[in-house]
Order: structure tokens, then sequence, then C-alpha cells
């Protein structure tokens, strides 16, 4: 039987990945969708203005968008999965949680929230968990889980591997970061043609912080943020998809390119449908990965690594992965089926 699923600001970027990715899958029914108070009422045809490379999905197209609020969702629908801008997200989503939704969230709001459960399922499943503190706490019926943002999901796993086999002292990373992580109107033609702009705004410190949270350790009742210092420059580049990173990782015990490259190999993945079979594909070639070759990678949800060279207290190397789809939408939809897994549906 398939969950009936929501998606709350659908017609945006992110929306309209999530309705992508949604259209086909195995386990979700898209029964619900939300917009902004503008584009409520039309269908979603109409106010989507649908902008990827593959046909909106005719089934969907005809669906009548509701205004985003809990009143408009059915009550029989078990999962919203939620692109909002944070300033919304941070308004709404509480009202849907009190009403006993489970929201799978792509919003920034609230992601350091010691009681939200910040979730890469491939790195940090058993922080779910922190669900059980977020209802006793909030006395919320609902729940509320986030996935990071789309740069620092992007070098997150390949750190895990090396903090797992040789901890974590020290990281820094400079990102070239693709102009669909901000949107569709959010960086204009003249600014970036041409061009590279050395700032993003509060992108330093959501990889940042947001790294550590992912890394640390649950205890049952809290997370206890990995120690390892964090240094983050952010810049967009004139690429459309992929957020390609450049990564120094001081370690505690030595380590060397190739011992690097083999526990990001061994890395394990996780069995959900979304998640590739090997999480983190490491490259011989020198000059990968690059964006336009590797974005795509197991369906846009690998993680692709290369470039490992030893520096004097760890490893260099450059990641990838497509933000629209592994940082984003097919995050938020990660998430969904990890909580479908282990029974919060």
């Amino acid at each position: 039987m398939s969950v009936r699923v929501g998606v709350l600001g659908a017609t945006g970027a992110v929306g309209q990945r999530l309705i992508q990715l949604l259209d086909p899958h195995r386990d979700f029914e898209i029964a619900a969708l939300t917009a902004s108070d503008a584009s409520a009422g039309e269908t979603y045809r109409t106010a989507a203005k649908w902008r990827l490379g593959t046909p909106i999905p005719e089934d969907v197209a005809e669906t009548t968008v509701g205004p985003t609020e809990p009143d408009a969702v059915p009550d029989d629908v078990d999962l919203l999965f939620s692109s909002l801008p944070s300033s919304v997200g941070e308004a709404v989503e509480p009202a849907f949680l009190e009403e006993g939704y489970v929201v799978s969230s792509n919003s920034s709001n609230g992601r350091t929230d010691e009681d939200v459960p910040l979730t890469i399922p491939e790195v940090n499943a058993d922080h779910l968990g922190l669900i059980e503190v977020q209802r006793d706490e909030r006395g919320w019926d609902g729940a509320l889980v986030k996935n990071p943002n789309c740069s620092t999901i992007t070098m997150v796993p390949p750190l895990a591997a090396l903090d797992e086999a040789f901890g974590l002292t020290d990281v820094r990373v400079s990102t070239l970061q693709a102009v669909s992580g901000a949107g569709y109107s959010g960086v204009s033609s003249m600014e970036i043609i041409d061009n590279a702009i050395p700032h993003i705004g509060g992108e330093e410190q959501k990889m940042e912080t947001e790294s550590r949270k992912l890394l640390g350790e649950f205890d049952g009742a809290a997370v206890d943020w990995n120690d390892a210092d964090v240094a983050a420059s952010c810049n967009r580049i004139p690429t459309l998809d992929g957020h390609l990173e450049n990564v120094w990782a001081d370690t505690a015990e030595d380590v060397t390119p190739e011992a690097a490259a083999e526990a990001m190999r061994e890395y394990p993945s996780i069995d959900l449908p979304s998640s590739p079979d090997q999480l983190i594909r490491v490259f011989e070639e020198p000059d990968r990965p690059q964006p336009r070759l590797d974005r795509n990678l197991d369906n846009g949800m690998g993680i692709a690594t290369g470039g490992l060279r030893e520096t004097a207290d760890g490893v260099q190397f450059n990641c990838l992965a497509h933000n629209t789809l592994r940082g984003a939408a097919g995050a938020s939809i990660l998430n969904g089926e990890l909580l479908l897994q282990e029974g919060y549906l």
C-alpha cells in the first residue's frame, strides 16, 4: 500500500524536483500540493511554470494547489515534504506538526535545534531517535525531520568515512556552487556569466554548524556534536547543477590518500529505495569529479570524490553532488523513506 504524501511549497525549484521524484516512487503517492496564496486554487500546471527537463507528470498537472495551511491537507496524508523558504517554514511548519503531520523538511529553519533530527540516512540514521525527545518537549503529535544544506550534504559522507577510520580534527572547505542552488531568480545572468561570486549569504555558517551536528553521536537523549573545527568559504560559479567542493581534512591518526580512498569506497550505504548501492564513488583521474560529467551519478544521489593527496596533517580531496537531487529534494525523500522504514508513518 502506498503512503499518501503532500508537498508544501510545491511550485518552487525544489518543489518541482520533489514532484519529479515522487510521481514514480514505489512507496509514495502524491495526495496534496500547497503553495502561496497567489497560487492557491490554480491547477499545478498553471501555478508551477514547470522548468525541469522531464515532462510535468500528467496525473499531477491537473491537481488543484491549496494554500499552505493544515486545513488544506487531507487527514489521511501520512507524510509532508516541505520545500518552503525558511522564513515561511519557521512560521507554518509548527502548525502542521501540532495537527499530527510528520514533516520531512528541506527548509533551513530549525536544523540545529537540539530536538530536531538533522539526518543523512547513510550517515546518522540513529539521530531519528530525537523524534521521541521532540514530541516529549514540544507536545507535538507529529514529527519534524530536516535534511542538511546542499553544500553540507556533499562533503559530510566522505568526512564521515574519514572520521570513522582516522578521527577528524580540522576541516577546511572551499565550495564552487551551481546557480540552481539559489533558485530560478536567485542570481541574475548579468551577475554570474563570466564571473564567480565569493559570497553566499549564510552558507558558510550552515556548513560549519550542520556538519558537526551530522557527525555527532546520539546518546538516546541528545546529540553530542563532533569536536572537529570546520571552516568554510562558499563561492557561486556559472554551472547549472552540481556543487564541487575542495576539502582539507586533518585527522587524529596518520592517513595516506590510498587509505582515505579505501575508507570512502567501503563506507556503507543504506537499504532505502533512493540510496545508491555504493554511496561514495572515488575517481582515480586527477581531474574528476566534474559537475557536467558526474552530477547525475546514481540518478543524482551519489557522492563523487577524487583528487586525493596527502597534506601535512591529513588529506585533501574534491567532492561533488547534485545539489537539487542529493542536496535537496532527494535528501528529503530519502528521509521520508527512513521515516517509513523506522515505523514513524
